[in-house]
């Protein structure tokens, strides 16, 4: 049976997530934080969905584009970066794309960068004109040099990119970057980005129209609620009705605050709010500054819009 013909067959949707790497702990917690469950295969290549009909294939990364343009799964979680490259190569075939991108799930962010050796001069991209310059990334390399109008050597490495230049097989290389501490490590330094990348839910051009899509518009409203709480604080305060403009002022952005009277005070208002992002001792002692009092800061489980 092909691909396409199985996928049709199928009442269950699958999601393909990296089998071992950066990315594949993180993006079978979110799963779980969305109310996922599996039991997992003797080969532990398949987990069988409990909780939803959803499966879960553990795959490479690099292959996770492909199975979603074969049918056999409907989702993946997988770099922007291998995505991208895998896209810009597909349109260099005059191929269709594999997959696209729905929705940037916040993790296992980094950068494809170009870097050099730390003794080489370097103001602008237009010096990597005539350069060698190794990675295993040569669409998005390719198409960067484009952009800026530098003919430059691309070589291809499938591995330890950052040695080429002591090796002398390459001037420069264009690789994953997140801390930098393997360019110290090999006395060279970042000069410009390419792409910024995390990791993102990528899937079909076209959503199933069966049962599979009504699936996957689910998960989707999950994965958005789990990562909006990922960063969101309720703030919990008391303060006076006239110091409440002052006060909603300084809270990050988040929903717009409910305000609930205080019995037996005309006065005194209870003020609480969602927001996103940090909430800091400044945040607080800035409200406390403004009138509010009481001030409780509380992590939130879940949320569903």
């Amino acid at each position: 049976m092909s691909p396409a013909v199985a996928a049709k067959s199928r009442e269950r949707l699958r999601i393909a997530v990296q089998k071992s790497g950066r990315l594949s702990d993180v993006s079978q917690d979110l799963l779980a934080r969305c109310g996922l469950k599996f039991r997992q295969s003797r080969d532990k290549l398949f987990c069988f969905g409990e909780s939803l009909p959803i499966d879960l294939l553990l795959v490479r990364d690099d292959d996770i584009p492909g199975l979603i343009a074969q049918g056999v799964c409907d989702l993946g979680i997988v770099g922007r970066n291998v995505l991208r490259e895998q896209t810009l190569a597909a349109i260099a075939r005059s191929e269709i794309e594999p997959a696209r991108e729905l929705v940037a799930l916040g993790f296992g962010r980094c950068r494809l960068s170009i870097a050099l050796p730390l003794d080489a001069a370097y103001a602008e991209a237009a010096q990597l004109e005539g350069l060698r310059i190794a990675t295993t990334y040569p669409a998005l390399l390719g198409n960067w040099l484009r952009e800026q109008r530098v003919d430059a050597s691309v070589v291809v490495l499938s591995g330890s990119v950052e040695i080429a230049p002591r090796l002398g097989t390459a001037d420069a290389i264009c690789d994953l970057v997140s801390s930098g501490a393997t360019l110290v490590a090999n006395q060279l330094r970042e000069v410009a980005t390419v792409i910024e990348s995390e990791a993102v839910l990528a899937g079909a051009f076209t959503a199933p129209a069966d049962v599979r899509g009504e699936l996957a518009e689910q998960l989707l409203r999950r994965i958005e609620g789990v990562t909006r709480v990922r960063e969101s604080k309720l703030v919990m305060l008391h303060a006076p009705r006239a110091a409440l403009a002052a006060i909603t002022q300084l809270l990050p952005d988040g929903q717009s605050a409910t305000i609930l009277p205080i019995e037996g005070s005309n006065d005194q208002v209870s003020l609480q709010a969602v927001c996103h992002g940090a909430i800091t001792w400044q945040h607080l002692e800035d409200m406390k500054r403004a009138g509010a009092r009481q001030l409780l800061v509380l992590p939130v489980e879940k949320m569903l819009a």
